[in-house]
């Protein structure tokens, strides 16, 4: 039986990680702030934390030895060098889920060799404050240079779901239901997607395979952000009204509750050679976005 720790587990793909987990039988604790109930009853340990506040961490760690540690709320370098310390001698594998965010706009299929966390250069001086992409880069970096354990790095896209509590998608088809304005720079832009089941089914297939290093992980195949409002505009049966924000002026002067989420000024997405070479089989966007885009539709009306 697997001994695993699962640094927030109770939203989105962490909660269908651990259930997957529960179904093995693994052996699982719930490391989180304990605001979110969960269902999963007595089948868990549960530990209430401040995962930014290390001496936190340190007291539910113990000297507890674990199989596994997944790492779903790791924002800042700092958390990431306290789970060097911490986690020093305790644990045989370390997941850490990371984002396409770690990459600039521009490519559709970026490989893990474009962004390297081997090299990637950590200040002496970290800031409080630090943008998400590049917050998910220095904690890659810190955790690959100075952990003394091994570590994988999950590079996610968007994860989308019916059970997504940010609702990106949710926000294009409430918009083309209600008639109001979407701001895009770029409509034609495709990027990368995933859905919470993949990422949880992903992030469990880690598990038990042994590479290390950052990997990508996505559906086969790109959409671009006016082939999904298209999709919307099919299942709602209207128009979706566009605005053009890729003029900074107007970007400006635009209401900011209406920009989309997707709203990227490039193409953006990932090649998950490495992964599939180790024998993933990843879902075809295909198979699952129109569907998702007419479940979404349906629970609405």
């Amino acid at each position: 039986m697997s001994k695993v720790l699962v640094l927030g587990g109770t939203r989105f793909f962490g909660k269908k990680l651990v259930n997957l987990l529960i179904q093995e039988g693994s052996d699982v604790t719930v490391a989180t702030r304990g605001q979110t109930e969960d269902s999963f009853g007595d089948q868990v340990t549960r530990i209430h934390l401040d995962r930014t506040v290390p001496e936190q961490l340190r007291q539910a760690v113990g000297d507890t030895e674990w199989d596994v540690v997944y790492d779903n709320i790791g924002y800042h370098p700092q958390d990431a060098f306290h789970a060097c310390e911490i986690f020093a001698g305790k644990v045989k594998r370390y997941i850490f889920t990371s984002t396409l965010s770690v990459y600039p706009f521009g490519q559709i299929n970026y490989s893990e060799e474009a962004f390297s966390p081997y090299t990637y250069a950590i200040p002496a001086d970290l800031p409080q404050e630090i943008a998400y992409g590049e917050g998910k880069r220095l904690a890659e970096a810190v955790l690959f240079q100075h952990a003394s354990f091994p570590v994988c790095a999950v590079r996610f896209p968007i994860v989308l779901g019916m059970d997504d509590y940010t609702k990106r998608l949710h926000f294009h088809i409430e918009h083309v239901q209600q008639g109001l304005p979407i701001g895009l720079p770029n409509p034609q832009a495709e990027m990368s997607y995933i859905t919470s089941d993949e990422a949880a089914r992903f992030l469990f297939w880690l598990k038990n395979q042994h590479f290390e290093g950052p990997v990508n992980a996505c559906s086969d195949g790109v959409l671009s952000i006016r082939q999904i409002i298209q999709l919307i505009e099919e299942g709602v049966g209207k128009s979706a009204l566009i605005v053009d924000t890729s003029d900074p002026q107007q970007a400006a002067a635009f209401d900011t509750a209406h920009l989309s989420p997707f709203g990227v000024p490039e193409q953006w997405g990932l090649d998950t050679s490495k992964a599939a070479q180790h024998g993933f089989k990843f879902d075809s966007i295909q198979d699952w976005y129109p569907q998702l885009i007419t479940s979404i539709i349906s629970s609405r009306s």
